[in-house]
């Protein structure tokens, strides 16, 4: 291991770039709009949707904008959360890993740029609220004061640490069911991130009062010959709505993954399955308070394109859906609910 350059610290990041007290209220109101969804105050559907990795400021600010516009028009049944993904995991560690590690992906990995980079882009596309994965728990002290939702991908999500930092957040936090499809270890993951712990973070010693907000992600499996099985079928919300009560955890809910192995990265089949959740939803009311939102990739441009090719606002990791589908998909979503 080669030590490149020093990074600056979570403190010395926010002191360089600090949030206005406008937005840190801005941003508690809208944590409680969310809160509000996840404790059964608000009956809105949630609505997790954007690029699968935000690789490039000008095309995710465009489409912001575009998903703003569309907030505006359907607030009173959506509440939209646009995914501004910034890490990105890789199977075998190959590949563009996210704009923390490289701000450009055209050029070298430079993470303290990139960090910078990130850090600017959630503080510019504050006027929504920001998703993001939590993909290595000792960056989250550096957005922790931007970000509104959080997930835990379905390889982190048996990792002690991601586990425990999640008990100390004070916003929803998804954790996936894992690759293999256990949906018991998924349970067990959100047991650990509502229960409070105490643990090593960041070279202190700290201690967590647990998350109540901590919640489920289905995301499909993948079996032992390599073939994707979806779990966002009638019957797979009511074995989790089962495993809930059997667990006796605070706050039941699912947020659907319409992509990944629900879909097998068939990113047109993810209107359809939408459609299929919301179907499930209005056929039993325990579902129906159980399934607190969808969560979509899409972006400017349909599918996905190699790094370099340098069409705007396609994606250059998991194929996404266009915005027009996207925008369509939501005016239909908002009118069935």
């Amino acid at each position: 291991m080669h030590k490149i350059a020093k990074m600056p610290s979570p403190e010395e990041l926010k002191e360089e770039m600090p949030l206005s007290e406008e937005a840190k209220q801005i941003k508690a109101a809208r944590d409680k709009e969310i809160r509000d969804v996840f404790t059964g105050a608000s009956d809105k559907f949630l609505v997790i949707i954007g690029p699968c990795s935000a690789d490039n400021e000008t095309a995710v600010m465009d489409y912001l904008g575009r998903l703003a516009r569309v907030q505006k028009d359907l607030a009173d049944k959506l509440l939209i959360i646009p995914r501004i993904y910034t890490n990105k995991p890789r199977t075998t560690g190959d590949g563009y890993k996210g704009m923390v590690h490289q701000p450009d992906p055209e050029k070298a990995p430079d993470m303290a740029s990139g960090l910078r980079s990130v850090r600017k882009l959630h503080m510019e596309a504050f006027h929504m609220p920001a998703a993001d994965e939590m993909l290595y728990p000792g960056n989250w002290p550096y957005m922790e004061d931007l970000l509104s939702y959080v997930a835990v991908g379905a390889r982190s999500v048996e990792n002690q640490q991601h586990r425990l930092t999640v008990s100390g957040f004070d916003i929803p936090a998804g954790m996936k069911n894992p690759t293999g499809g256990d949906l018991t270890v998924m349970m067990n993951s959100i047991t650990a991130g509502q229960h409070q712990h105490d643990f090593i973070a960041n070279g202190y010693e700290v201690k967590t009062d647990g998350n109540p907000l901590t919640h489920a992600i289905l995301r499909g499996s993948v079996n032992r010959h390599g073939n994707n099985i979806p779990n966002y079928h009638y019957e797979d919300l009511t074995r989790v709505a089962y495993m809930y009560e059997k667990f006796q955890l605070k706050n039941p809910a699912v947020i659907v993954d319409a992509n990944h192995s629900n879909s097998g990265k068939q990113w047109d089949q993810q209107p359809r399955i939408v459609q299929e959740v919301l179907h499930s939803r209005s056929f039993l009311p325990e579902i129906k308070s159980l399934v607190k939102g969808i969560m979509i990739e899409s972006y400017i441009e349909d599918g996905n394109q190699s790094i370099g090719n340098g069409v705007y606002g396609q994606s250059i990791t998991d194929p996404c859906l266009g915005w027009d589908k996207s925008a369509a998909l939501l005016y239909r979503m908002a009118d069935y609910i």
